[in-house]
């Protein structure tokens, strides 16, 4: 009888000691958990890029086309569709929608073929200046290695980022030795448009 006693009491010590653990391990688990990374943007179309547009069960209506400098494509059916400045998620809702019309329940997909609009220039006091097409998320850093590096008489510190948001010209200083040196400022990414001056 005092064994079965002593094993009961030996099992519930067992059993809180584990319950215990538990729920110090749970915040320390919670704690070390690793925030979720921030996702980019959503890519903004352009005008120039690449679109592959299909629509399900509707070769017609699928096909490979260029977005026009005016920011529209022409469709069957639809005509001209404004593309630019929305993401492929939104331009396929917008056909779906329009297609609606015409085709019951459509299913429709964009995709980028080919990113042509995102053009920045460098000029200035670099080693080759020009306007440069750009392929994917770049920062002053990478378009300033494209442009091969400073002239001798560059002025490092007093580098200008001009973009254009919305009627406004903005300018954005950016200090090449400070983020070279590891300080707090950031390496700036730039957007479609912008105009990296070196003085």
């Amino acid at each position: 009888m005092h064994a079965i006693v002593a094993l009961v009491l030996a099992l519930m010590t067992m059993v809180a000691v584990t319950d215990a653990s538990a729920q110090q391990a749970a915040p320390t688990a919670a704690k070390g958990k690793p925030p979720a990374p921030s996702g980019l943007d959503d890519y903004k179309i352009g005008p120039e890029d690449v679109l592959a547009i299909s629509v399900w069960k509707n070769e017609p209506m699928s096909r490979v086309l260029p977005v026009r400098p005016d920011g529209m494509i022409s469709l069957p059916l639809l005509d001209d569709v404004m593309a630019a400045g929305l993401t492929p998620t939104e331009l396929r809702n917008v056909l779906a929608q329009k297609l609606a019309e015409y085709v019951p329940s459509p299913s429709v997909t964009v995709i980028v073929n080919d990113v042509r609009s995102f053009k920045v220039s460098v000029i200035g006091e670099v080693v080759r200046p020009a306007r440069y097409e750009l392929k994917s998320r770049t920062s002053v850093l990478d378009v300033l290695a494209l442009a091969g590096g400073f002239n001798q008489f560059a002025a490092r510190t007093r580098i200008i980022v001009l973009r254009q948001e919305g009627d406004k010209r903005v300018r954005i200083p950016f200090n090449y030795n400070r983020v070279t040196n590891g300080a707090d400022e950031e390496n700036l990414y730039l957007k479609p448009n912008d105009i990296v001056l070196v003085p």
